[in-house]
C-alpha cells in the first residue's frame, strides 16, 4: 500500500443546523450541497499534518493538565484550519466567540512556535485555528 496523502476529512454530523451554522456560516467555508443535506468542498487544500494525538495529550495542550474535563464531550477526532498570521488567529477567536462558541483555549503560541485557539464543534470534534510557519511555502 502506498498513501499518499489524506484525501478528506470531516465530521459525522448529529445536528444538521449546529454544524452547517458552525462551519459554513461561522468558519467560512465554501460548502456546497449535492445531494440534498451533504455539504462538502473541494476547494480547500490539503491536509499538512496527519496525527494520532493522545487524549491526555490534547487535554494537557488545551487545558495544561493530563485529564479531560468530565463536563465537556470526549472528542473523538481532531481537526485545525490553518489561517494567514498570528493575527488572524486571534481575529478568528474572536469571530467565534461572538458568534456564540465556547473557546476552551484562546489565541497563545505553543512551545514549538505554532500559534493556536481551541474550541469543540457542535459534533464534540476537537477543533482548532492555527498558524505555523514551517506549514507556509511563502
Amino acid at each position: 500500500m502506498d498513501v499518499r496523502f489524506a484525501a478528506g476529512f470531516g465530521p459525522i454530523v448529529r445536528d444538521d443546523a449546529a454544524s452547517r451554522t458552525f462551519y459554513r456560516d461561522d468558519l467560512g467555508l465554501p460548502l456546497h450541497e449535492s445531494p440534498p443535506g451533504y455539504l462538502h468542498t473541494n476547494s480547500l487544500g490539503g491536509v499538512k499534518a496527519f496525527a494520532l494525538w493522545r487524549l491526555t495529550d490534547a487535554a494537557q495542550s488545551t487545558f495544561g493538565t493530563a485529564e479531560w474535563p468530565a463536563h465537556l464531550p470526549v472528542p473523538q477526532a481532531w481537526l485545525e484550519f490553518e489561517l494567514a498570521s498570528p493575527d488572524a488567529v486571534a481575529d478568528g477567536e474572536r469571530e467565534l466567540r461572538e458568534a456564540g462558541h465556547e473557546i476552551l483555549v484562546s489565541t497563545h503560541v505553543e512551545p514549538w512556535g505554532q500559534t493556536t485557539a481551541r474550541l469543540l464543534s457542535p459534533e464534540g470534534m476537537l477543533v482548532g485555528l492555527s498558524f505555523f510557519q514551517e506549514l507556509h511555502d511563502d
